[in-house]
């Protein structure tokens, strides 16, 4: 549970190696080098983060394991005031994109949120991102994995307040971010990094915002895409 002032003392990051992921846990376990806890195919690949690191083996695509997952780390570890679900591929078939980035996803937050809900407090913060946000024909699988779980986490946030469960979902859209996984990858204009992410994720989380975009332009840049005629969007070179 967070502390009096509010600090995080417990934060959950699935997708263990995620350079974002691990910048967001860096961010919020600052004020009280809170526990943090990492899960991921590869936990051996995991590094020190926040005041005490645990690791546990973790697969996005094993959805039947995800509910006993889930169980596990809460027994083991008591109250978790923040789960960051982090986990994703870029490249694949759309299948393989569809099954970790939106399927794996969708899974592990159901049993989260359930136990999130059963401890009366908590905070799910999604990595979405603005490939969501109108599906662009050069990376169509992966922004449509993304526009899934950002539709689901949004409607997952808005049941959770609707039902006072005291359970908080926080939707991040990013832009291109410089991480290994888009090392080689031209960057997009308005690029970002971990780090920024990472403290606008923690600014947004302070406020109760639902969602935050980083860099804050991209929000409307892409008012502006969404509404671009079809055969118009079809001429862009992305």
């Amino acid at each position: 549970m967070k502390d009096a002032l509010g600090s995080v003392q417990s934060i959950l990051v699935l997708g263990g190696t995620s350079e974002i992921g691990l910048a967001i846990a860096r961010k919020l376990a600052e004020p009280r080098a809170a526990h943090v806890i990492l899960a991921s195919r590869k936990p051996d690949e995991t590094v020190q983060v926040g005041g005490r690191t645990s690791t546990v083996p973790f697969d996005a695509d094993d959805v039947d394991s995800h509910r006993a997952f889930v169980a596990d780390v809460f027994d083991t570890h008591g109250d978790i005031d923040v789960v960051v679900v982090a986990f994703g591929v870029l490249e694949g078939s759309a299948a393989d994109i569809g099954r970790t980035n939106y399927l794996g996803a969708v899974s592990v937050m159901e049993a989260v949120a359930e136990r999130l809900t059963q401890q009366g407090h908590g905070e799910v913060i999604v990595l979405s991102s603005v490939a969501g946000e109108r599906v662009r024909k050069s990376n169509y699988a992966y922004g449509a994995s993304k526009a899934g779980v950002d539709g689901y986490a949004q409607g997952l946030g808005d049941s959770l307040a609707a039902a006072g469960a005291g359970v908080h979902v926080l939707v991040v859209r990013p832009g291109f971010v410089k991480t290994k996984m888009t090392a080689g990858m031209d960057p997009a204009p308005l690029s970002t990094t971990p780090e920024a992410v990472a403290a606008a994720t923690a600014k947004a989380l302070a406020k109760g915002a639902d969602v935050v975009w980083v860099p804050g332009a991209l929000r409307f840049v892409m008012v502006a895409m969404r509404h671009l005629p079809r055969p118009v969007f079809r001429k862009l070179p992305f």
